[in-house]
């Protein structure tokens, strides 16, 4: 699956029939870019925190890759140019933002540009700005608390936030009203439990394997039967950010897939949450091939419970801080007590405050740098795991691993 291109690997095009999950790495914050099998395009987050932050350019955080002449959704849209469908119109069929973090739909600031209409760009702004989105969905803005509302807004946990998360939302509603009028932008929350919401938009009858399963959202989870749910929160409690995050399971044939934006299964006295978000959907996701580490593989992620039910074959970690994977999330992950058989890691980055800290426990990943792309083939038999240079503008491969077999 590999051409040749002044003596450098790189990775094929994609062909129809072929499910390509590509995790980017900016060092902004998650983007993972999907081309489904009949050539439906999915961008799940657009991370872009801000250049104003120490945190952001100190050593704790991963640095902007593979340059800083861009910003980092100026290189998602990058990657995204070269390595979407050529055949197909220039678009993204759907955008999907887990929760509103900085690190997974953007941050505004003082040195974001400003659109003609008036509202500052950041994050899945821009991406959407230089390639047009079809339908934009996210968690909704009225439950488990309206952040609409004036007097929820002006709450001191909303004032004293640092990272801007309501003044980036007004940019972002500004936004939305703005493309939908111009452009025809559909704007959408998760509808928990449902499979007819992201779907193939070009060949539905040509792979009837296909679907996309939303698992949770905003704490409401799905059953496992029909399009059924209940809520771990009630209206007006709102838990943070993380646990309200979108989550979502890939079937491809044998082939399974899950994300889960930033949930985590570990409380704040480093035990197991049995009432976490965690471990609620574990047994409806059941065992998956490739799961990402919810929230990077913070050490409040990834519970023995939820480890156990999902078992992936491989673990990919989207990072960029100095404080991810918990070395205690790693121990979990690699635990045969936990669940047997072999499984590979990788990360799209790993500091060095990392490695100072944890040291050779961290040799078990098979990976620690790069854009990190799932390849699924022959109807989602088999898989491989292609990692490319995300210090280059060519994002050559620099490691192949595979075939997988998918379960």
């Amino acid at each position: 699956m590999l051409f040749l291109n002044a003596q450098k690997p790189m990775l094929s095009k994609w062909q129809e029939g072929f499910l390509d999950i590509h995790h980017i790495n900016t060092g902004r914050g998650d983007a993972a870019f999907m081309v489904f099998p009949d050539g439906t395009t999915l961008l799940v987050d657009a991370g872009d925190m801000s250049e104003t932050h120490p945190r952001t350019t100190s050593s704790r955080n991963a640095p902007l890759v593979p340059n800083n002449s861009k910003s980092a959704p100026q290189w998602i849209v990058d990657y995204i140019d070269q390595f979407r469908p050529k055949n197909q119109k220039r678009q993204l069929d759907y955008a999907l933002i887990t929760h509103y973090h900085d690190d997974h739909f953007g941050e505004v600031d003082s040195l974001r540009s400003i659109a003609k209409e008036g509202y500052q760009l950041t994050g899945i702004m821009v991406v959407g700005m230089l390639i047009p989105i079809k339908k934009l969905i996210d968690r909704g803005f009225h439950f488990p608390i309206d952040l609409k509302d004036s007097e929820v807004q002006s709450e001191e946990r909303f004032t004293s936030d640092k990272y801007g998360m309501i003044p980036t939302l007004k940019e972002y509603w500004k936004y939305i009203d703005v493309q939908s009028s111009a452009t025809g932008l559909e704007n959408e929350a998760l509808k928990v439990g449902h499979t007819d919401q992201i779907v193939l938009k070009n060949d539905s009858i040509g792979y009837p394997s296909f679907l996309v399963r939303n698992i949770a959202s905003n704490g409401t989870i799905w059953t496992g039967e029909n399009t059924n749910t209940y809520s771990l929160f009630t209206q007006g409690e709102y838990p943070g950010e993380n646990p309200l995050s979108n989550c979502i399971r890939i079937d491809y044939g044998k082939f399974n897939y899950f994300t889960g934006g930033d949930i985590s299964g570990v409380n704040r006295m480093g035990q197991m949450d049995f009432n976490s978000v965690e471990s609620h959907i574990a047994p409806i996701v059941g065992p998956v091939d490739v799961a990402t580490l919810n929230h990077h593989g913070n050490r409040d992620s990834q519970n023995p419970y939820y480890v156990r039910a999902i078992r992936p074959r491989v673990w990919i970690q989207q990072n960029w801080t100095a404080d991810h994977p918990g070395e205690e999330v790693l121990r979990r992950i690699t635990s045969k007590e936990l669940y047997p058989g072999d499984r590979d890691i990788f990360s799209t980055v790993m500091l060095q405050g990392a490695k100072d800290v944890i040291g050779g426990r961290l040799n078990q990943y098979r990976s620690q740098e790069g854009h990190i792309v799932v390849r699924v083939y022959d109807e989602g038999d088999k898989y491989d795991v292609f990692i490319l240079n995300d210090k280059s503008e060519e994002r050559e491969i620099l490691a192949k691993h595979g075939p997988y077999t998918a379960r």
